[in-house]
């Protein structure tokens, strides 16, 4: 779990009882640490007053305002906050809070991000432990054969076949494993703690996912994982093909627009409803901008020209990230009403725009909870695994 030049600065003055004032007065001379300000006066305010040896942890820790310095967040790890938050039951926002925390979400080259370790012996966008003084927490090595039994909390979260701590997916499972191993169901600010022993790390931490939670972000274009040679004695399943990332980033980086009525989706963050996004005009935005193919306009005649030979037919529970869901819904049993584009197959999670009043994001195709079950839910795969039509 890494250790930033503006934490360092707040762990020291917490440790020397140096005032708050003095600290902030040396970022006028700190190179790179300015605009860390409103973070270091965060942290200093968590460790004041604490008697000498006293976590912040320790006592029941509010959750703090949103005045974080909230930037930008990468459309896939937004979506592997999301759906790993859902999936473990830990707020995505204190999953984004830790991840913008250590290596601000995948997007710092600082050493040990996307290869090798930092000089704590921590690896990945979340800076879990695999070696050196932060212990192997992951289990085994940074890149092995999920069907390893590691011991650590290495998970294979994007059914690639390898439990890759570089992986944005991988590693941001894995931290919520870590969270939950430390009581994080019960007391959130202990399992913080847990991740990186300071009071001013769960300060930042929370008060990142203040921010976050109150919208104070944007979405970045996605920035994917860099490809590593494998562990020894380990052939990875063929990563998702970047036009199959590209049509994910692109449907998820309307998440919290609102559902717009036979909107064409061509401007979903602009002010004219005309130009949001309807269920349909979503999936189709997504691969035109994404993979640049062209779909049918509406949900029932996407259906008909994927049957009709443009896309290849998945069984249920064969589905991939990017394989597209349509179902009947208000449209009455015998019309294809709904559709949306498979985020998450273990947890039956698809991205969609829903109905009028509710904004583009994830929601279950499981066909058990749909109004009509399984009859004529259909999913369909526009992009084969090698990334061309299907």
């Amino acid at each position: 779990m890494a250790f930033p030049r503006w934490a360092a600065i707040a762990a020291v003055a917490c440790l020397l009882a140096v005032p708050a004032a003095a600290v902030l007065a040396l970022l006028a001379v700190a190179s790179g640490a300015g605009g860390a300000a409103p973070l270091i006066a965060a942290a200093l305010a968590a460790c004041a007053g604490q008697d000498a040896g006293q976590p912040a942890a320790a006592q029941p820790a509010a959750q703090p305002g949103g005045s974080a310095t909230a930037g930008s967040i990468p459309a896939d790890y937004l979506h592997w906050y999301q759906v790993v938050g859902r999936q473990y039951n830990i707020p995505w926002t204190i999953l984004a809070g830790i991840g913008t925390e250590e290596s601000d979400n995948g997007q710092t080259t600082l050493p040990g991000v996307h290869s090798g370790q930092n000089g704590f012996g921590a690896a990945g966008p979340m800076q879990i432990g695999i070696s050196g003084a932060s212990t192997n927490t992951w289990g085994g090595a940074p890149i092995h054969p999920a069907s390893e039994n590691d011991g650590g909390v290495a998970t294979d979260e994007d059914g690639d076949g390898t439990d890759n701590v570089y992986d944005p997916a991988d590693a941001i499972a894995g931290a919520a494993r870590y969270l939950n191993e430390h009581g994080a169901q019960a007391n959130m600010a202990g399992a913080i703690f847990a991740y990186n022993h300071a009071g001013w790390y769960v300060a930042a931490v929370e008060n990142y996912a203040s921010a976050y939670a109150a919208g104070g972000y944007t979405v970045a274009k996605a920035i994917g994982t860099a490809a590593p040679a494998p562990a020894p004695g380990c052939t990875p399943a063929t990563a998702a093909p970047s036009k199959v990332a590209a049509v994910l980033a692109w449907a998820i980086a309307a998440a919290g627009t609102m559902y717009s009525y036979g909107g064409t989706c061509t401007d979903p963050h602009g002010a004219s409803p005309a130009l949001r996004c309807d269920c349909s005009s979503l999936v189709q935005q997504a691969f035109a901008h994404g993979a640049g193919l062209q779909l049918p306009r509406t949900a029932e005649d996407q259906w008909k020209y994927g049957m009709a030979g443009g896309a290849q037919v998945i069984p249920l529970g064969q589905e991939q990230p990017g394989d597209v869901v349509y179902f009947p819904s208000y449209l009455g049993p015998d019309v294809i009403g709904h559709t949306g584009i498979v985020t998450d197959p273990k947890t039956m999670t698809m991205i969609a725009a829903p109905e009028t009043g509710k904004p583009v994001g994830y929601s279950s195709y499981n066909p058990a909870g749909l109004p009509y079950g399984t009859h004529l839910f259909t999913i369909l795969r526009y992009i084969s695994t090698t990334g061309s039509r299907k």
